[in-house]
């Protein structure tokens, strides 16, 4: 099954219900998983009773607890930032001290039969802490789900953890977000629970991603704040243009479906002929067809399903349907970053709007994982921001991207209309840059530390040698102090990825058009040779 996924939030009715059961991002997380560690005879008790009992023993235990410590490296904004790399290595050392550790296995089902498993270890239900092994797990299963994808969980573990898992699925806002995201709208079957004795066997698919550059061909990239496009002849780009543009409020597909088409014609302007057409949208694509993406937020759900989710089926059969391939937009910047490296095994972030997540394994394939890392949690701390669309507090999109920098804006004591939109807030952060203002620099250097646990975070499910930061956010001198915090980060903490990973950012010419040209390059002609 041809895929991709990744940025930013998810888009219509489904989501805008989400958004209404969602606690402001001020306001203190109230999730099952909180509540079970604070005390009850139920999780149904738990919930109902989290915020009068979320003070003393149970945030005692989730702050104090030897599993959930301070970092060494403290961002200097957010000193209560727990990255959940140092929560989930500790934990995990507690359980194998304890007597009697219990091991489990997860296991992530795709629709195409993909699987993929992953062990653990929980504390044995004697163990004082034994409430956070159902933190412990939510929070990894979270983390699988945004990252592999599935409308299927196999837990081979403890029943009642198992029974507690489906119950929070089904009855809290964020568990019911993350199933009905997987199960109904990316892979279009019910979420499910399963536990069973044992978990099926891993299996996996990969595909070779791109890399065509034979041909007159046309890219584009479709981002939440403006479009790209470029002409290619022969892997050389010989014209680009970027396009400011809204597209999330808009309600009529009719209008998205005329923008793109009107960049297309002006790069084939460009070519003497038009062979293929590549894209990179933000969003969930599968087999070309659009299953999750913000860029058509403001769709009704009923016209999203009737005519976005096939709207570049519609627009390649404008096109005569000559080769047209989409994907999403993190992918690309991987692609992008890996054709111009030259190498493999590329992790790649965009700090945007949104954030989004891209992975080129070390063989040069895309998998069918999701990378959807905007969703996946990298901070434990339980009064962590949270994620206006999903509901659930500590994931990325919060840490890495404009909305990260609106929310820092306040402890780095910069006043600024909060009324203004995200995209202004942020130039206002990038102009104080430029005349070396203190208090933009202290936030750049808190999502630098964030960044450092986050890679981290990712290498104990990826592997990559070489990290990708690209994004507005990165722009400017900011960029600089962003990669200097994670590389400090991993140079305290964890030295052999110090050692061991690469950074790159693209230059200028690249933030122009890499990712659109990458884009062009994903269509094969038939019959015909890459060029290398």
């Amino acid at each position: 099954m041809r895929r991709r996924a990744s940025i930013l939030e998810c888009g219509d009715g489904d989501a805008k219900a989400a958004m209404a059961q969602a606690p402001s991002r001020h306001s203190k997380t109230c999730r099952l998983s909180d509540a079970l560690v604070h005390g009850g005879t139920s999780p149904k008790q738990n919930l109902a009773n989290c915020h009068e009992r979320k003070g003393r023993e149970g945030k005692r235990m989730i702050n104090n607890g030897s599993w959930l410590s301070s970092p060494r490296v403290v961002p200097v904004l957010d000193p209560d930032f727990r990255p959940a790399v140092l929560a989930n290595r500790a934990f995990t050392e507690t359980a194998r001290a304890a007597k009697g550790a219990v091991p489990v296995r997860l296991a992530i089902e795709q629709a195409d039969g993909s699987i993929f498993s992953h062990p653990a270890e929980i504390l044995p239900a004697n163990h004082s802490q034994a409430a956070a092994n159902f933190i412990y797990l939510e929070r990894l299963i979270k983390f699988l789900l945004w990252s592999r994808g599935g409308f299927r969980v196999y837990f081979a573990g403890p029943e009642t953890l198992g029974q507690q898992l489906r119950q929070y699925y089904r009855e809290t806002p964020a568990g019911k977000f993350d199933g009905d995201i997987m199960g109904n709208r990316i892979y279009e079957r019910a979420f499910e629970i399963v536990i069973p004795r044992d978990i099926p066997p891993s299996r996996a698919n990969t595909a070779p991603l791109g890399r065509h550059l034979n041909g007159c061909r046309i890219g584009f990239d479709l981002g939440g704040s403006d479009r790209k496009v470029a002409a290619v002849i022969d892997g050389r780009c010989v014209f680009s243009e970027e396009i400011v543009w809204n597209p999330v409020p808009q309600k009529d597909p009719q209008w998205h479906f005329d923008q793109i088409n009107e960049s297309l014609r002006s790069a084939a302007q460009h070519l003497p002929r038009v062979d293929a057409i590549g894209g990179s949208s933000a969003g969930v694509i599968v087999n070309n067809r659009v299953k999750v993406a913000s860029l058509f937020r403001g769709v009704p759900l009923e016209l999203f399903n009737s005519r976005v989710k096939d709207l570049f089926l519609e627009m390649k059969r404008a096109w005569g349907n000559i080769p047209f391939e989409i994907a999403n937009d993190g992918e690309v910047a991987a692609l992008a970053g890996s054709m111009s490296i030259g190498g493999n095994g590329v992790l790649g972030i965009a700090l945007g709007t949104s954030m989004a997540g891209g992975y080129v394994n070390c063989e040069g394939n895309i998998t069918t994982w999701l990378n959807e890392l905007a969703f996946a949690p990298i901070d434990y701390n339980p009064d962590a921001p949270v994620d206006e669309w999903s509901g659930d507090a500590g994931c990325g999109v919060q840490y890495f991207s404009q909305q990260c920098v609106g929310r820092l804006l306040k402890p780095a004591g910069i006043e600024i209309d909060p009324q203004l939109p995200l995209p202004e807030k942020l130039k206002h952060v990038q102009q104080l840059m430029l005349s070396n203002d203190e208090r933009a620099q202290k936030i750049y250097q808190t999502i630098g530390t964030y960044l450092g646990y986050a890679i981290a975070h990712y290498a104990d499910f990826y592997q990559f040698d070489h990290v990708l930061i690209l994004g507005r956010v990165t722009s400017g001198p900011g960029g600089d102090l962003i990669l200097n915090g994670a590389k400090e980060v991993l140079r305290a903490e964890f030295p052999e990825l110090f050692r061991r990973v690469a950074f790159h950012i693209p230059d200028e010419k690249e933030k122009r058009h890499g990712q659109a040209v990458a884009a062009a390059s994903l269509p094969a002609l038939p019959g015909k040779p890459i060029i290398a």
